[in-house]
């Protein structure tokens, strides 16, 4: 929940002044709030830089008496590609279970919009040791039904809960095992093929002085940025580390 039209303004007009045609090697979205997306998509339209704009989350039901919510077809309509699903901030605080979850996952396929599923232990079940199997829970449920096909357009974001907004990172070791360890699950749900083709993203305080050492490993592809995508300079920063792995 950050970013007024002005600033939304002041982020996307910075990443058009930063750019370079090298960041054309990185895939980058930015994802405001739902206020927001359709002053980014204009100021990004025509400019000839390579960004798209997605959604930081939407409902499960196409319409309905759902006062307040946005369905994948209204965010589709507004010009959006991507959309944030299962951020842990929903999980946690607006208690959206993995059955939830990849109801809105087949709804946003429906409207062809390309989900990002956020996955992720908190800090108490990794003291417990639980973190695969948590992970595990939330791929295999959060996925169902999800076929071969819809999963060469879906993004999976391992998303640490004790290293969202709290300044803690994982080391590269512990996302890189973690990261790994998705993709084997995906492997055994699927096929090598997809294993290695979907893009596994580290969502855990990734910034500028730790990107490079992230994206350097082997099983990680890209980060879902929070706190520094709020600077167009920082999160410009995180995109050159990212055109030189």
């Amino acid at each position: 929940m950050n970013g007024t039209i002005e600033e939304t303004s002041a982020l996307v007009g910075g990443l058009v002044a930063l750019w370079d045609e090298k960041y054309r090697s990185v895939e980058i979205a930015v994802c405001p709030p739902f206020t927001s997306v359709a002053l980014a998509l204009d100021k990004l339209s025509g400019r000839g830089i390579q960004v798209a704009v997605g959604a930081q989350n939407c409902h499960s039901e196409t319409k309905g008496a759902f006062t307040g919510e946005v369905s994948a077809r209204m965010l589709s309509e507004s010009g959006c590609t991507y959309v944030i699903l299962g951020h842990s901030e929903r999980r946690t605080l607006f208690n959206e279970s993995n059955d939830f979850i990849n109801r809105k996952i087949q709804s946003a396929l429906a409207a062809g919009l390309k989900p990002i599923l956020c996955i992720g232990e908190t800090h108490e079940e990794r003291e417990l040791a639980q973190t695969y199997e948590v992970l595990l829970h939330q791929i295999t449920e959060g996925l169902r039904g999800i076929t071969p096909a819809q999963m060469k357009i879906l993004t999976i974001a391992y998303e640490p809960a004790w290293a969202i907004g709290t300044g803690r990172t994982a080391t590269p070791e512990i996302a890189q095992n973690a990261h790994s360890y998705i993709r084997s699950e995906i492997l055994k749900l699927y096929d090598e093929t997809i294993a290695l083709q979907i893009i596994i993203l580290y969502g855990g305080s990734m910034n500028a002085a730790n990107a490079a050492e992230l994206l350097a490993q082997p099983d990680i592809d890209g980060g879902l940025i929070g706190g520094a995508s709020l600077d167009a300079k920082a999160f410009m920063a995180i995109i050159n580390a990212a055109s030189k792995n």
